[in-house]
């Protein structure tokens, strides 16, 4: 699949323009969008990169792509980053796999636009096939863990290749909540939001504007206003 990754975080990148300032997701998917948007750099591109994790903030620099901060650059014109599931029907997200959901999340609300780069097999009918990620302050996690399966979640751990609890860039940890197919997003976004100790989750509602999906047949991009 990473082959048709790559065409559409290649297709992404073509968007970007001089003088944007632009977010730069996390995760696998959207290190290959990192990569084509180095590649333009390197053409000549002229960007400020807001990068959403130390890693992404890592391979930027080796790409010489020039970085900034959310301080220096509050509004961003567009970010560029990968998802765990599309709903096909909404372009609701599910995000957080790679462990940076939240600062994924700001400088998406701080970004005019947001792109998605993804292959087919990311988009679903409905979303909650995967966990959702909910990063949790370390304090009382387990505490956090009894409120959530009180609303519905069955919340494992997230553990590092070591063995040891996962550790996000914000020093905290990943419970990944199984709730089988989410009916309503927003409603269980609403439960969330209001449950003690949760940092921030997965579910991106309403955020993303586009995606450029890669497969067999090349890339198809898909809009909020008009999914085609």
């Amino acid at each position: 699949m990473n082959q048709f990754k790559e065409a559409a975080a290649r297709a992404a990148a073509q968007q970007l323009r001089d003088g944007m300032i632009v977010g730069l997701g996390s995760g696998t998917t959207a290190a290959l969008a990192v990569a084509a948007i180095g590649m333009r750099v390197k053409d000549g591109l002229k960007i400020i990169g807001i990068p959403t994790s130390e890693k992404t903030a890592a391979q930027a620099r080796l790409l010489d792509i020039p970085l900034s901060t959310l301080e220096e650059n509050p509004s961003i014109d567009v970010t560029i980053d990968g998802a765990d599931e599309i709903e096909t029907a909404s372009l609701n997200l599910s995000k957080g796999g790679g462990g940076n959901l939240l600062r994924e999340k700001i400088v998406a609300f701080a970004s005019s636009r947001m792109i998605i780069v993804a292959d087919e097999s990311k988009l679903v009918v409905q979303l909650g096939s995967r966990a959702v990620a909910v990063e949790v302050i370390a304090f009382g996690w387990k505490t956090t863990a009894k409120r959530l399966e009180q609303i519905g979640a069955r919340p494992t751990l997230r553990l590092s290749a070591q063995g040891q609890a996962f550790i996000t860039d914000d020093g905290n940890y990943i419970l990944d909540c199984a709730f089988g197919p989410i009916e309503s997003v927003g409603l269980l976004q609403g439960k969330l939001d209001s449950v003690v100790g949760v940092v921030e989750h997965g579910l991106f509602v309403g955020i993303a504007q586009q995606v450029f999906l890669g497969g067999s047949a090349g890339v198809r991009v898909l809009n909020l206003e008009q999914k085609n």
